[in-house]
């Protein structure tokens, strides 16, 4: 007789205890976070790979390890919709109705047999196993039945057979093979100005995984400082702009760790530097972050304002997220104040300020490189309601800025509604304003469309969608 245990009160083949995958496991308790508690895989990452290598060790829980249990959560999200078409295909019952546990072990299971060069019975059995731990044999079995149908093709093949021939439904069939809702297809599609080949170009740089870019804050730290890192290479449009290679970690980088360099995207410092650099009539001595969360921008902002003895007043309407500001701002070589106020109703007087740049709320579609669980959180309604505050944001920044100073309007949208449209609007209501052309400040940088605001994209620039408005105060 076997002397492995048997399960209390059953009959048949010993029981084997599950063998736990520190890596999956680490992968599905992320994804769960971002399911339940709307967190973003960004923010949920980074303490449960700390907490895996403080219990695992570093010999059992390495550099590689990391990696791959990134790419399991990234890649899951990013192709959720994709994989969702899959398992519907697969599983006997509507999509609902399976228990949102079981929905992300199938989910980690599908990536690995679609989207990595996991060989086939590896991904599944790790799969199957991950179930046995987190859900139970009898669920263990289910998972084991839907990734075995789900491996008897390779994504193009499931392509094929789950998404609508593009010429019967576009913007369905792209929904499907890139992995967006349909209404985020359709609104980039009709910022893009319409064009198959854009569109598919703009929805698969989406998936991507972008590459971490730090920013080298003016009089804090330079771009060779940086460049001395292994795995930095200079960035591409800004000049304070440096790139790191795939694996390379910017806590590891003691610039970083001192707050003098910092993660920005090339599309964020850009807008800062576009609005440093705009031409003024008189003088250019406060500038003003009027949307300063969480500090990127106004720590760019702070430092090219130090190089020509100008203050920065940076408000934020969230307290933490102006303790965030302050902590950027910290140590930045000329004068500074950090506010918490409503930038709708705010305490500084009309007409105080040279520069003036609102990096307003959006729905974020410009960032789904970096969070792809936006894709799935925004509805459309949410247009609604960030609206009137994005044109209140506005509206009480060209009041704010002097005549013959520049206000920036940006965002991390390139949705229409946001950008564009606000702008229109606002322009209509309040006299005495008028846009500049901003394409010149962003010298070297092609592509950017007629003007005189400028869209960034993805696919193109290899930035985060950002767009930008310059306007100047003509009148009081």
């Amino acid at each position: 007789m076997s002397d492995q245990p048997r399960r209390p009160g059953t009959s048949g083949k010993p029981y084997r205890r599950p063998k736990k995958d520190p890596v999956r496991i680490l992968a599905f308790e992320a994804l769960r976070a971002v399911d339940e508690r709307d967190a973003y895989a960004n923010l949920v990452l980074p303490p449960l790979l700390r907490k895996a290598r403080e219990k695992e060790g570093p010999d059992k829980f390495d550099g590689r390890d990391a990696a791959l249990a990134t790419e399991l959560v990234y890649g899951t999200l990013r192709r959720q919709g994709t994989y969702d078409a899959v398992i519907s295909a697969c599983v006997d019952r509507p999509l609902r109705e399976v228990d949102p546990p079981v929905l992300d072990v199938l989910s980690l299971g599908v990536h690995q047999l679609l989207g990595t060069r996991i060989p086939t019975h590896a991904a599944v059995s790790a799969s199957v196993e991950l179930a046995r731990v987190v859900l139970g044999d009898g669920r263990a079995k289910f998972v084991n039945a839907v990734l075995r149908k789900v491996a008897q093709d390779d994504l193009e093949g499931w392509i094929a057979k789950v998404a609508p021939p593009y010429d019967d439904d576009p913007e369905d069939h792209l929904a499907v093979v890139h992995s967006h809702p349909r209404w985020v297809v359709s609104a980039l599609w009709d910022s893009l100005g319409g064009g198959r080949a854009g569109i598919e170009a703009l929805l698969a740089a989406d998936n991507e995984r972008p590459e971490v870019t730090l920013v080298a804050r003016p009089g804090r730290a330079t771009v060779d400082e940086l460049l001395r890192e292994e795995a930095a290479v200079a960035g591409t449009w800004s000049p304070y702009a440096v790139r790191l290679a795939e694996g390379g970690e910017p806590g590891a980088i003691e610039a970083v760790r001192d707050g003098r360099a910092g993660v920005q995207d090339e599309g964020s410092q850009l807008v800062a530097i576009a609005l440093a650099n705009a031409p003024l009539d008189g003088p250019d001595e406060k500038w003003l972050d009027g949307c300063a969360g969480p500090g990127g921008k106004a720590a760019l902002l702070g430092a090219l304002a130090a190089e020509r003895g100008a203050a920065l007043l940076a408000s934020e309407k969230q307290p933490h997220r102006a303790g965030l500001v302050a902590k950027a701002l910290a140590g930045n070589p000329g004068p500074y104040q950090v506010i918490a106020a409503d930038g709708t109703q705010p305490p500084w007087r009309a007409g105080s300020f040279d520069r003036v740049l609102v990096d307003v709320p959006c729905t974020g579609l410009g960032a789904l490189r970096r969070r792809p669980e936006a894709r799935w959180r925004r509805r459309p309604e949410d247009l609604e309601g960030f609206g009137p505050l994005q044109r209140g944001l506005l509206r009480t920044a060209l009041d704010s800025v002097r005549v013959g100073g520049v206000v920036g309007y940006a965002t991390c949208s390139p949705h229409l509604a946001e950008t564009r449209a606000v702008v229109q609007d606002v322009l209509k209501q309040v006299p005495g304003a008028e846009l500049i052309d901003a394409r010149p400040l962003l010298p070297g940088v092609p592509e950017l469309g007629d003007g005189p605001d400028v869209q960034l994209w993805p696919h193109v620039h290899g930035t985060d969608a950002m767009y930008l408005a310059l306007i100047r105060r003509t009148a009081p």
